[in-house]
This record gives C-alpha cells, sequence and structure tokens, in this order.
C-alpha cells in the first residue's frame, strides 16, 4: 500500500507524463525513469554566460539570458563546454506540478566523477535545484566543467529529479531504528546526528595501497555519452597511501576518494548524500548526491557497495586522515516501493562498486 507521502517511485513518475504533470520534447529513453528519479535531457542550444544567477522571484531565466548571453552553442551534433566557462542550457522535460507536489535535482554519479558543476534553474528561483511544489515551467540546466572539457549533444542526460510529496525524511529515532533492523552503514557504532549517518574516509586503500585519483589539467575532451572511451592514465593521477593514511587536499584540486563504510539503501527508501559541516573542514564531498532504492542491497546484487566521494578543497590545503567524517546520509521514505531496484536490470553503473572512476574511463 502506498504512503501518502514521500518520494515517488518509477511507476509514480511514468504517471506523471500520462497526466501532463511532466511534459517533454520527445519520447523517453528507454531507461531515463530511474527507481526514485527522472533523468534530465539537454536541449538544443547551449547559451554561454557571463556569470552564474539566480533569476529571483521577479524573473524569468529567460529575462536574464538576454541580458548575460554572451553566445549560443549548437547542440544538435555536439558541442565542447570548456573548463571554467558557465553555460545554461533548456531541459527537454518541463513541469506543471500539483500543489502538493516538490521536487529536487542533483548531478548524476557520471557528471560528479568528472567535476561537471550542474545546478537546475527554474524560473523566479531563489535557490538552486529546488523546484517548490506546484511550479509550472521550463527547466534550464546550468553547467560549468571544473577539470576536463566535455562534449556534449541533444538529449546528454547530466542531471536527475526527485519529486516528493509532503514530509519523508527520516528523523534520528526513525534512522537508527532503520539501521538497527537494515544496516545502512557497516560500521559497528554508527553516528547519527544532524538527521544523517555518518560515512568516513577511507585512506588505508586497497591491498596495493591505492586510495584514489587526481584530476590532470590540460587533458582531450571528455564525451560525456560514451562508455569506456579514455585510458584512466591520460586524464586521472594514481594516489597511493604509502603508510601515512592521510591526504592533504590541494586547493583547486579534484579528487576522487571513497568511504569507509558499505551503504545500504533498502527498497522503501531512498537516500541522499549531504556534504560535512563545513566548520569542521574546509572542503566539499559529493557533488552527485541520490543513492537510489536499492543501492547496496543484497538481493539487487550490491552487496559491499561503497560511497565513491568526489572531493575539493575550499580556500586553503587541508589534511584528511583515514576514518574521518567526512559526509551524511540522510534517508527519506518512498511512497511505494519501485518496480525495479537499482542494480536490477537497469544497466545501473556503481552497483557494488568500490573506489570507481566514472563509466568513460577504461583501465
Amino acid at each position: 500500500m502506498a504512503r501518502e507521502t514521500g518520494i515517488l517511485a518509477d511507476r509514480a513518475i511514468s504517471a506523471l507524463f500520462e497526466t501532463e504533470r511532466l511534459i517533454s520534447e520527445r519520447e523517453l529513453d528507454r531507461d531515463q525513469i530511474q527507481p526514485a528519479s527522472l533523468d534530465l535531457r539537454l536541449g538544443a542550444k547551449a547559451f554561454r554566460v557571463r556569470a552564474s544567477f539566480m533569476p529571483g522571484p521577479s524573473h524569468l531565466v529567460s529575462d536574464k539570458l538576454d541580458r548575460l548571453s554572451l553566445h549560443v552553442i549548437d547542440l544538435s551534433e555536439g558541442a565542447v563546454l570548456e573548463t571554467g566557462c558557465v553555460y545554461i542550457v533548456p531541459l527537454m522535460e518541463s513541469l506543471a506540478l500539483p500543489a502538493d507536489m516538490s521536487a529536487s535535482a542533483n548531478p548524476k554519479s557520471s557528471t560528479g566523477r568528472l567535476d561537471i558543476f550542474t545546478r537546475v534553474i527554474t524560473d523566479y528561483a531563489q535557490e538552486f535545484d529546488k523546484i517548490p511544489a506546484g511550479y509550472s515551467g521550463p527547466l534550464y540546466l546550468e553547467i560549468s566543467p571544473r577539470t576536463f572539457p566535455i562534449v556534449v549533444r541533444r538529449g546528454s542526460r547530466l542531471s536527475q529529479i526527485r519529486f516528493r510529496v509532503g514530509h519523508s525524511l527520516l528523523g534520528e529515532p526513525e534512522l537508527l531504528k532503520l539501521h538497527e533492523s537494515e544496516t545502512l552503514v557497516a560500521s559497528k557504532q554508527p553516528n547519527v546526528s544532524g538527521g544523517g549517518i555518518a560515512l568516513s574516509i577511507d585512506l588505508a586503500g586497497d591491498k596495493d595501497g591505492l586510495i584514489g585519483y587526481r584530476g590532470k589539467h590540460h587533458t582531450a575532451v571528455v564525451d560525456v555519452d560514451k562508455k569506456a572511451q579514455h585510458d584512466i592514465y591520460d586524464f586521472w593521477e594514481p594516489l597511493y597511501s604509502r603508510g601515512r593514511n592521510e591526504l592533504i587536499l590541494d586547493p583547486d584540486e579534484f579528487y576522487i576518494l571513497v568511504s569507509r563504510e558499505a551503504v545500504h539503501v533498502p527498497p522503501d527508501y531512498a537516500a541522499e548524500m549531504t556534504p560535512f559541516d563545513p566548520l569542521v573542514g574546509e572542503f566539499r564531498v559529493h557533488y552527485a548526491g541520490f543513492f537510489d532504492p536499492g543501492f547496496g542491497h543484497a538481493p539487487a546484487g550490491g552487496r559491499g557497495s561503497r560511497a565513491v566521494l568526489e572531493v575539493r578543497s575550499h580556500e586553503v590545503p587541508f589534511i584528511l586522515e583515514d576514518g574521518q567524517i567526512v559526509g551524511r546520509l540522510v534517508y527519506e521514505h518512498m511512497q511505494e516501493k519501485p518496480a525495479s531496484l537499482y542494480g536490477s536490470g537497469l544497466g545501473s553503473n556503481y552497483q557494488a562498486q568500490g573506489l570507481k572512476l566514472s563509466k568513460h574511463f577504461r583501465i
């Protein structure tokens, strides 16, 4: 039986299209609807803009584009988006949400692992990646490649959106109870506070001492739609512990690291990574924060799945130590169990993962 509140599952997302609460320029891709989210697709053109912006309560995004756009790029045959530049792309999907339904967006996992900074914007928005209940109108994606130049095209999928009705977040007592029955993170003494359950960093490494990767500068372009096209070592520098179990984060560098704990998202729940309190450390983790129902779930082939972390230091160098808390997982109720779980025949790229780069690279 479906709950009255919670995150919409795949069947309910499909129903939004049937009732024209969700509208798209063309037929959906076969795998576009995920267990608890919808992938959003780029439209036919990108606007190179002078700077990122917020529309504010009195303006359409198009109003700001008229003033801030430098030039328009045709994406129909593919185009390169350069590092350090900001682009706004109208998306194929638009919304006509009912009054009791809101939404939130996040970069897809592969987007985050390429250090592509993306945020969804709506007309009259006062927050990025937040779509208020009852919103009706177009969606836009702000894109800013940070480490690698990228090739995108009409239909490329860099971001995803979740829909929710009412309050669905688990409080700390409920989260502890769920952990006791389902083992949300593989920790003997889970740290539950601030509304979430803590994840820590693994800097001991694998049997070879590999702890992560640091992105190289001045590389070739990455085509976001092609798998296993690029040699890892042309884009990434492997990092090893060398027995120190610590890592100094340099400002303006991008790192792929991994959590110590395996993560589990039971079928009736969805999770999201939130950055750890900035007062405790000058770094940011996990730009791509959605964890779908079934992630790390043993029957879906996910036993032992760990969280891959996209890490940047801020203004100053910062030392991370093995076991240091770097983020928290918050859990929300699903309205109903999805028809398909993450990893169950969906072509999910990161089920049962350890330290792993995005799907675009081959060893």
